[in-house]
């Protein structure tokens, strides 16, 4: 018997289930509850903002859970000349519109929206906070179900026409309970897991700090050029365009492929061979440091061996360093405290942040000798090391607590919690 109810449940589809339960009857979201959206008074009219006391929120302001809060407000008469309406208290908001489409909020207050907000308003038939639930464990559905490339938008209809459980009011109120309380853990080990994820880097970040600040006898203080032959990729007019990219050959290394100190070949670019003889600049050997200096400055890599030869983007720079300076301990003082702030503190560029090849020229870093440089990377690498693996730990749990509540949420509406 059980058997077949598996079977049953499978074919009917991922919530079903819990249409099997007795008292639990599945309706389209429109026919339980009213919705509406809301809108925006004209910015250009100053009577319908300055001096308003109705909470107005935007999309982005639809936070996971309790909504307790608003940044704008508008007047009267920027709700009688907009589609602005008034939500009451415990209506379930929903964002339709851009990054924060499908999240999902209670409104513990009265209070307007923007027309990016479906407010889905509360009845008798649907605790609220069920029904947050319920749209929280369909958010990934809604939003891969919108339009739009670029920007998602989750139209209102397909809010209103999706399928809501609705059990007596008593099971809804004991799902919410049990789910409350899980969430409440859960929320705890998350924050938690986070904490040591931030305690792991800071302690080694402070290590690194006082490694460069506590400098021992025989330090001396050098510009890069003095100890490092330093180029970039290419900027002619031979710059590969995007048909020329191919899909086998050799690497065109680009900032996003610098991923915590290692070149990653996740989504990588191709040079044909003839393109790649064709640009002079940028052609790397084993050992080099790259260094992103437009776009997010100061992204950082050690090229190995599997990489040698491989090409470079423009936004990128490469440090070749004289038998003087250890590679691994140049690495390690460009991720120090002290470089990263100095070279927030000096990138120019509006549109497009850089650090030019002048600026990296002249940065001056300090050099122990040779003997305490490798000394020194020795510790920092077993550090570094011990520092990832941690990372990586909580890293993982963080990604196993977001699988166990949307493991709960099914359960929810599968009728088997």
């Amino acid at each position: 018997m059980k058997a077949m109810q598996n079977r049953e449940r499978e074919s009917a589809g991922q919530y079903q289930g819990a249409a099997k339960r007795e008292g639990w009857n599945w309706k389209p979201l429109g026919e339980v509850c009213k919705t509406g959206s809301g809108g925006t008074p004209l910015s250009s009219r100053k009577e319908y903002y300055e001096g308003g006391n109705i909470p107005w929120l935007l999309s982005g302001e639809v936070a996971q859970g309790n909504v307790r809060g608003a940044k704008n407000f508008i007047t009267k008469a920027g709700m009688e000349n907009s589609a602005a309406k008034l939500f009451p208290r415990d209506t379930v908001l929903v964002a339709m519109y851009g990054a924060t489409a499908g999240q999902v909020g209670i409104l513990r207050f009265e209070a307007a929206t923007n027309q990016a907000v479906c407010g889905i308003l509360p009845n008798e038939k649907l605790v609220p906070e069920f029904l947050f639930y319920f749209l929280l464990a369909k958010k990934d559905e809604l939003v891969a179900q919108a339009t739009g490339n670029a920007q998602p938008n989750i139209s209102q209809i397909k809010i209103k026409s999706t399928e809501i459980p609705v059990p007596p009011l008593a099971e809804q109120q004991r799902i919410v309970g049990l789910l409350d309380e899980a969430f409440e853990g859960l929320a705890t080990a998350k924050a938690n897991a986070e904490k040591n994820l931030q305690n792991a880097r800071a302690l080694f970040e402070s290590h690194l700090q006082s490694v460069f600040t506590q400098r021992g006898p025989g330090w001396v203080e050098k510009r890069l050029e003095d100890v490092c032959v330093i180029g970039d990729g290419n900027h002619s007019s031979n710059y590969p365009k995007k048909e020329e990219l191919v899909a086998k050959g050799v690497p065109f290394i680009r900032s996003t492929n610098l991923v915590d100190g290692e070149i990653s070949d996740e989504d990588m670019r191709f040079l044909s061979p003839e393109k790649h003889a064709q640009l002079k600049k940028g052609h790397l050997k084993t050992g080099d440091i790259l260094f992103t200096n437009r776009g997010e400055i100061g992204k950082t890599a050690i090229v190995d061996a599997g990489h040698e030869g491989s090409n470079l983007n423009s936004q990128i720079a490469w440090l070749r360093c004289s038998e003087t300076l250890n590679n691994r301990f140049l690495f390690h003082v460009l991720n120090s405290g002290a470089i990263k702030s100095h070279l927030e503190l000096s990138k120019n560029g509006a549109a497009l942040q850089q650090f030019t090849i002048r600026q990296i020229k002249e940065l001056k870093i300090p050099i122990p000798p040779k003997d305490q440089q490798r000394a020194l990377v020795v510790s920092l690498d077993g550090l570094s090391s011990e520092t990832q693996r941690l990372a990586r730990l909580y890293e993982r749990k963080l990604v196993a607590l977001e699988a166990l509540k949307r493991s709960l949420l099914h359960q929810a509406f599968s009728g088997e919690l």
